[in-house]
């Protein structure tokens, strides 16, 4: 362990800081409880309305920590100067870049769209040569793509990419066969393979673009400040069109930075490392990062998902620090196009963060990063918390109005007791839920106002107008993903596991029927919910209506906000408008001419680029690229031989639709069966060519 990097000034801070945190959220918390237990018709002294209490005060301390992260932001970001950011340099420059330094930037996909990776990629690439820096780095394309299709279009794409820029040489490509533990191990693969030959390395996700300055400036400071393991910044989301996804692209924009220095201010160095858009130092995380395997079954055991907590709590344990960059600009990153593709991402997410329920109590983890798995866990847990609220609201609800009052004492008496409602106690909650809730989007107006960045999101009426919007759509839709992040923690919970399918990263809209199958069940919930509420206590019908019109609402609601033609008209009232609407970074118009240049090739023999099999078949370029970069001939058993034999045999005869998936990838394995499909496809007949393999040669 670096024991000299234990003891720095910031730690003394950042412990009084989270204590003055916990007193700021358990003591309004306990307020609460005591006035929601004053409301309740017999005082919180039945089973069932303690545990309305103690669900409720925990919900309180949930949406507390939130309020004061986001004021602890307000407050950062109204200072003038933060003696803590760690991209203060402390009066010096930055240091120089030592001349051994090579950096390597990853992008791990899997079954993703080639074509705006290979955009993504050329656009970074773009950004580091005009600065003359890009001699320093290597960019290493990490695949997990299991789709024989998919296989083909990377290596192509790859092999166009690093001819259109001269970067053979810097841009790699190589894919796992084996695809174990996911990203976390796609990374470590790259680690053991290649990290002796790099200081750092940066990670992306798929869909992620920094900026050539961000990129140097990030190296940076790791360079001037030793002790620090893992650089996180905070990526502005862009580049979808959707209503749903430019709602969020607005909230991570006006809202995202106030957050973002609020969990600076609370953890200083003790920060989380998002998985992404993060540059980590590699010779400390090969020594401490590795991931084992948790004992027991999936889905709380088995491969860690959620991977990036768990590596940053781990480098913070050798000694090293963990920093948010939050006021770092250049870094982007896309959001879900919509309700449904979201949602699905979110049951990954929920069983990765649950997982860390495990990990809390293991030995040699720092607090911070203890609280830490606790919010994560809570990030999904508090739905289910919402979802039993509500439950244990309507449960008392219905026995309130279904069971007769006596409003006699066990005393004899001549007279009832009757109750006396004072309004002031409910008032009085209601308004604090109220503050908590919505004072921090008020301070993101402020803040926009103060600092002059109201024109970056269209001007002032327009800026009220998207967060207004933004608070209708969100209140609209937190029932609904209420009720989906309850069914997923419990499915979890139950033993109940999840597979890793591919994101979608479009902006195709939502089908009725997709719609109706994904809501059908919560609209039903919500119809009998409200209507049985109707007919036994209308007064706490009208009290939850929101909830219940949110969930009849939930089917047609996700159609609409799946539709980019409506994101572009609320983009032309300036409805949403963000910092990179209103000036389009460098990069992203990189990549907008990439990808039209890409849509302009008609090469090919008239065989679309997502048939990667296919190409690889009759294309002679896309043959050879292919079989070279496989490995070398090996000796295969009598069996494997005889069964390659029989699918190649069934291609000739049949073409490529009489082969299944499975069948596809493993004569993609085979380099000299590749050679012979290849050959025996140009010598038949052109109509033949045609008709079988698609082949146009006018």
């Amino acid at each position: 362990m670096k024991r000299e990097f234990l003891n720095e000034p910031w730690r003394k801070i950042a412990s009084r800081r989270r204590l003055l945190l916990l007193i700021l959220v358990l003591t309004p918390a306990l307020v609460a409880a005591s006035v929601m237990g004053s409301l309740l018709p017999h005082r919180g002294t039945t089973y069932l309305e303690a545990s309305i209490i103690f669900v409720y005060c925990v919900l309180f301390i949930w949406i507390s920590l939130g309020f004061w992260t986001a004021l602890a932001g307000f407050w950062t970001l109204l200072k003038k100067d933060d003696r803590f950011a760690v991209t203060r340099s402390r009066g010096e420059l930055d240091a120089p870049i030592r001349a051994h330094v090579k950096i390597a930037i990853l992008f791990p996909v899997c079954n993703e769209d080639p074509e705006r990776i290979m955009a993504g990629i050329q656009a970074v690439w773009r950004s580091l040569v005009r600065l003359g820096a890009a001699d320093r780095f290597d960019i290493h394309i990490l695949s997990d793509s299991n789709d024989p299709d998919r296989w083909v279009q990377e290596e192509a794409a790859w092999n166009r990419l690093c001819e259109d820029l001269g970067a053979h040489g810097h841009i790699f490509y190589r894919r796992r066969r084996i695809n174990l533990k996911r990203k976390s191990g796609n990374v470590a693969d790259f680690c053991r393979r290649h990290g002796a030959h790099y200081t750092y390395m940066i990670v992306f996700d798929a869909d992620s673009v920094m900026s050539g300055e961000t990129l140097i400036r990030m190296v940076r400071i790791m360079e001037r400040r030793r002790n620090v393991g893992i650089l996180q910044t905070a990526p502005a989301c862009t580049g979808r069109e959707t209503l749903i996804a430019r709602a969020q692209q607005f909230a991570n924009r006006a809202y995202g930075p106030m957050y973002a220095a609020g969990l600076h201010h609370w953890f200083l160095g003790d920060a989380q490392f998002w998985g992404h858009n993060a540059i980590i130092r590699v010779k400390p995380f090969i020594k401490h990062c590795a991931l084992s395997r948790l004992p027991g079954k999936p889905p709380l055991g088995g491969d860690i998902l959620s991977h990036d907590f768990v590596e940053s709590a781990l480098m913070r344990r050798a000694g090293y620090s963990v920093w948010l960059a939050y006021d770092l600009e250049g870094s982007y990153e896309e959001v879900p196009p919509n309700l449904l593709t979201e949602l699905k991402r979110d049951r990954r997410w929920c069983q990765g963060n649950l997982q860390h329920l495990r990990l809390v109590f293991t030995r040699g983890i720092f607090p911070g990063h203890r609280a830490l798995f606790l919010n994560g866990v809570m990030a999904y847990g508090s739905a289910l918390l919402w979802f039993l609220f509500l439950a244990l609201a309507t449960a008392e609800a219905i026995s309130e109005a279904l069971i007769q009052p006596d409003y006699f004492t066990p005393a004899k008496s001549l007279f009832p007791v009757w109750p006396v409602w004072d309004p002031m106690p409910a008032l009085t909650l209601l308004a604090a839920t109220g503050v908590i809730l919505f004072l921090p989007k008020v301070c993101a107006l402020l803040l926009a106002l103060i600092k002059g960045r109201r024109k970056q999101f269209g001007g002032f009426f327009a800026l009220c107008g998207s967060i207004l919007t933004e608070v209708v759509l969100s209140t609209l839709l937190a029932p609904v993903r209420m009720l989906f992040h309850s069914k997923y923690v419990f499915l979890t919970l139950m033993g109940m596991g999840i597979g890793w399918g591919t994101q979608q990263r479009d902006d195709e809209g939502t089908r009725f029927w997709d719609a109706l199958r994904f809501h059908g069940g919560g609209t039903l919930l919500g119809l009998v919910w409200g209507a049985t509420m109707f007919q036994i206590n209308r007064v706490f019908f009208w009290w939850s209506s929101p909830l219940v019109f949110s969930l009849l609402l939930s089917i047609p609601v996700s159609m609409l906000t799946s539709r980019a033609e409506l994101g572009r008209f609320f983009r032309a009232m300036r409805i949403f408008k963000t910092p990179e609407e209103v000036r389009l970074p460098r990069e992203y118009e990189d990549i907008e001419r990439y990808m039209q240049s890409i849509a302009e090739d008609r090469s090919g023999f008239g065989i679309p680029a997502e048939e990667g099999f296919l190409r690889a078949a009759v294309i002679p370029g896309v043959n050879t690229l292919h079989r070279t970069l496989l490995r070398g001939p090996r000796a295969l058993a009598p069996e494997i031989e005889a069964r390659r034999d029989a699918i190649l045999e069934k291609a000739m005869d049949n073409g490529p639709q009489a082969l299944c998936k499975k069948e596809k990838k493993e004569l993609l394995y085979d380099a000299r069966r590749m050679k012979r499909l290849h050959e025996h496809i140009w010598e038949l007949p052109q109509d033949e060519l045609e008709r079988r393999w698609k082949v146009r040669l006018d």
